[in-house]
């Protein structure tokens, strides 16, 4: 593809580079939906790619759509995403494989989060993840508000990321491409839905991030972060961060 970049100074004195360079720095992820920084990226990839390994990272470009970038080395400290955000992730990933969703206009809403939630963990089990520390005689009620308020957090970090849009008085969710990164363990499965599922109902899917600790910089001295996305089980063995000795209560509803 004959494009305008022949050098890497090219690139980077294009108008879009900067704010791209910190985006995926900061671990975003950039689809077809960003136009200038996609085909910014699409046409300098060759250039790019040798740049950021300067940084100890790899430029990735998913046929899904997508890029992002993932540290091959040890310079970048990393962080998995909060056991909150991995479940939210994980439903609006499988919200993105369900043909439903795409008759839709691959939209969803909270409520459309936390009825798949339900449907993989059991009711029971989804107040456990979003309140482990839960005792008995809890209102199931003041439960229920905070999976809510803790899955709409999750919905707007996993949008900061590039995963959904959030847009609308409704707060309607748009989901991305890059959702499938949640589902990069069961891709090739002629059920990958369901085999996510199960994975999600076993807490064994886990998205990594960089700890960011200090601001991007695009001056080759590699003190920026880069994004990371490996998907890997959780290294304790501790699944959606379910405390199990915590005492349950009774068996609650789906009143939600």
């Amino acid at each position: 593809m004959k494009t305008g970049y022949v050098e890497l100074q090219d690139v980077v004195l294009d108008a879009s580079f900067p704010e791209l360079d910190l985006a995926l720095r900061r671990g975003r992820h950039v689809d077809r939906e960003d136009l200038a920084w996609y085909t910014l990226l699409t046409e300098a990839q060759d250039l790019l790619e040798t740049f950021y390994r300067r940084y100890g990272c790899e430029l990735v470009h998913k046929a899904d759509g997508y890029f992002y970038l993932l540290p091959t080395g040890e310079k970048l400290s990393r962080r998995q995403l909060g056991a909150g955000d991995m479940l939210v992730g994980q439903a609006l990933a499988l919200l993105y494989l369900d043909p439903a969703t795409i008759e839709r206009g691959g939209r969803a809403t909270t409520e459309d989060v936390i009825a798949q939630l339900v449907v993989v963990l059991g009711s029971d089990a989804l107040i456990r993840a979003f309140n482990p520390k839960r005792r008995r005689k809890v209102d199931e009620r003041v439960a229920q508000k905070t999976v809510r308020t803790k899955i709409g957090e999750g919905v707007r970090h996993l949008a900061a990321l590039g995963f959904v849009d959030v847009a609308g008085e409704d707060g309607a969710i748009k989901l991305r491409p890059a959702l499938l990164r949640f589902a990069e363990p069961v891709r090739g499965l002629s059920a990958p839905a369901e085999a996510l599922a199960k994975l999600v109902a076993l807490g064994e899917v886990a998205l990594v991030e960089p700890e960011v600790e200090k601001a991007a910089d695009s001056d080759g001295d590699g003190d920026g972060d880069a994004p990371v996305a490996d998907v890997a089980a959780p290294a304790d063995g501790s699944g959606h961060g379910v405390d199990e000795d915590v005492e349950d209560d009774e068996p609650v509803d789906n009143d939600w």
